[in-house]
């Protein structure tokens, strides 16, 4: 039923690469934090960067859940699902890092998503997570779904913004800067785009 596997290629990877959909998943260290688990979901901003790297662009939103809970321990699991075709769940179990606007290494993994307009969706960070493991499941119990579209929403929020707009929006919010448990979120004040 289910399989592990050294890496991430072959029908592996195009499996990955084709949904539309992937979910993350971490935690603080604390037995009494938040877990958090969030979809992810644009076309163009998620990457297969080598056969144990992979990467995905981290927009504005709500919180910053993920990028504290990297930042305290690095943990991370991503899932993809089948909705349509053969059932299928794959998990990367790995280490993540919030690679930041600031950080040397930006523009050269930016240049990894070059079919997505980042300036037009509030873009924070990239998340780079290295599989420490990775499996897959049977999916059975998995419904299909159709896949419509992208929609449009973020991209129309987030396009009227520049930098300093976009800083002052996540200085106003409650749990970018801090966790819901208290840790170092999005580091503020935005650093300036570079894109």
């Amino acid at each position: 039923m289910g399989k592990t596997y050294e890496r991430i290629d072959g029908r592996l990877r195009t499996f990955i690469e084709a949904q539309p959909l992937f979910f993350t998943a971490t935690a603080p260290l604390s037995g009494d934090g938040t877990v958090n688990l969030s979809p992810k979901g644009l076309t163009g901003s998620f990457a297969v960067l080598d056969e144990l790297t992979v990467a995905y662009l981290d927009f504005a939103g709500s919180n910053a859940e993920t990028i504290a809970h990297l930042r305290e321990n690095g943990r991370i699991t991503l899932m993809w699902c089948a909705f349509q075709g053969p059932p299928n769940i794959v998990r990367v179990h790995g280490r993540g890092e919030p690679v930041f606007r600031d950080d040397p290494r930006f523009p050269e993994l930016l240049a990894r998503f070059p079919g997505i307009d980042p300036s037009a969706h509030g873009l924070r960070a990239v998340i780079v997570v290295t599989a420490d493991l990775i499996r897959d499941t049977c999916g059975y119990a998995v419904p299909f779904m159709a896949y419509e579209s992208d929609r449009d929403l973020h991209a129309k929020r987030f396009a009227r913004e520049d930098d300093a707009s976009l800083s002052a929006y996540f200085t106003k919010k409650e749990h970018i800067a801090t966790s819901m448990d208290g840790l170092p979120g999005l580091p503020l004040p935005l650093p300036p785009s570079t894109v």
